[in-house]
């Protein structure tokens, strides 16, 4: 039964935990002194004076033992952790440095130990933007994003209170250092990859100096630009200096072309002067041996090489002659050679015929000079014999 069930005069079961018969609202003292009883009790003590002298449950010495045991055993299980192979793990001991834990399983006494994990390999990042000064008086901003890892995680962790909010302070003060020395020229355009290895080191030998524990290993200048009150006025700047630049290359695109065409030009100009010359002296050299070698011929057949000397020229001659006038000797009439139309019909003979050389070209002329002159000597004796 229930010690607040109906029943009785004043309302309370007789497992009422307050005791007493009155109404009214619980003692709190007495139920603090009941309390404490009960643990004097457990903890072997006596109950005070108000139990009568009477001593409260003890618990025996074995039994201490275990629950001393167990306790150890929680304590020693509550200290073991895991190190991944990507952190290093520093060790305190009542607040001071005691040791660097490497990956794997360890194991540090639990309210002993502090045990601060670091992620040595990943590879962190921070942003910011700044107005400054550049060395010609301009103002610019600068957009700059920096990535970095922890390369010694006891220094990161013991010897500086924020070390990311000092790597921002470094990194705002090594970027005005740098751009406080530069013009606002390269700011803007090519000059933000010198700008960032500048800052890089600068940074490095900043946080180096604070002993952070901090590897910066890239700094980016991801943007430059003036202020947008005056942005108009650069933009108008950098038009100009673009068509600026537009113009030198196109302007060293022809002269790029010009000059070797000119050069190419004097070249060609100076290999057909080598080339007339070449020509000039072998064509003196082939007639000089042509001249010594006819020579030899004409003391070997005086007549027969007169002869051929006299058609030879004769050929020259009417080669460039359209109309030939032949005056046989000994006689009356006077043969007309229309050479333009007999040109005319070997051309066209020679489109269906094969080429005729040179030699065979001579021997045809030699025949029809020799039919010249026995025509020539026949018609004479006719003559003769007829005045007779």
């Amino acid at each position: 039964m229930a010690w607040n069930e109906p029943g009785g005069g004043n309302n309370k079961g007789p497992n009422d935990p307050w005791g007493g018969g009155d109404q009214g609202p619980p003692d709190l003292d007495e139920a603090l002194k009941k309390l404490q009883e009960k643990l004097g009790g457990i903890f072997g003590g006596k109950s005070g004076s108000g139990g009568g002298g009477s001593g409260g449950p003890a618990f025996s010495a074995p039994l201490l033992g275990v629950l001393a045991l167990v306790a150890l055993v929680v304590w020693g299980l509550m200290g073991f952790y895991q190190i991944d192979e990507q952190e290093r793990a520093v060790v305190l001991r009542f607040g001071k440095y005691h040791e660097t834990v490497r990956p794997g399983l360890q194991w540090n006494p639990p309210l002993i130990d502090e045990v601060i994990k670091v992620n040595t390999t990943k590879v962190r990042a921070v942003s910011f933007r700044e107005i400054m000064l550049t060395q010609d008086e301009n103002i610019v901003e600068v957009n700059m994003s920096v990535q970095y890892v922890i390369d010694d995680p006891d220094k990161f962790v013991l010897k500086v209170r924020d070390p990311e909010v000092s790597l921002q302070h470094a990194a705002q003060s090594a970027l005005r250092h740098v751009v406080g020395d530069t013009g606002m020229d390269l700011v803007l355009t090519e000059g933000r990859a010198k700008i960032a290895a500048d800052v890089q080191s600068r940074l490095q030998d900043y946080l180096n100096l604070y002993e952070t524990g901090i590897r910066v290993s890239k700094v980016n200048v991801d943007d430059s630009k003036p202020p947008a009150q005056v942005q108009a006025a650069f933009d108008d700047v950098i038009k100009a200096r673009e068509d600026e630049e537009r113009v030198k290359n196109e302007a060293q695109a022809y002269a790029n072309g010009i000059v070797p065409e000119a050069r190419g030009a004097a070249q060609r100009q100076i290999e057909e002067a080598n080339a007339y010359k070449e020509q000039v002296i072998a064509n003196a050299q082939g007639e000089a041996d042509r001249f010594s070698k006819l020579l030899a011929e004409y003391r070997k057949a005086p007549e027969v090489t007169r002869e051929r000397l006299y058609l030879d020229a004769i050929q020259g001659v009417y080669g460039n002659t359209s109309k030939v006038m032949v005056d046989v000797e000994g006689g009356n009439n006077m043969m007309y050679l229309p050479l333009d139309k007999l040109a005319e019909q070997s051309q066209s003979r020679a489109m269906r015929s094969p080429t005729l050389d040179s030699n065979t070209l001579r021997e045809i002329t030699n025949m029809v000079t020799e039919q010249l002159r026995r025509d020539a000597a026949s018609s004479g004796s006719t003559t003769r014999r007829g005045g007779r």
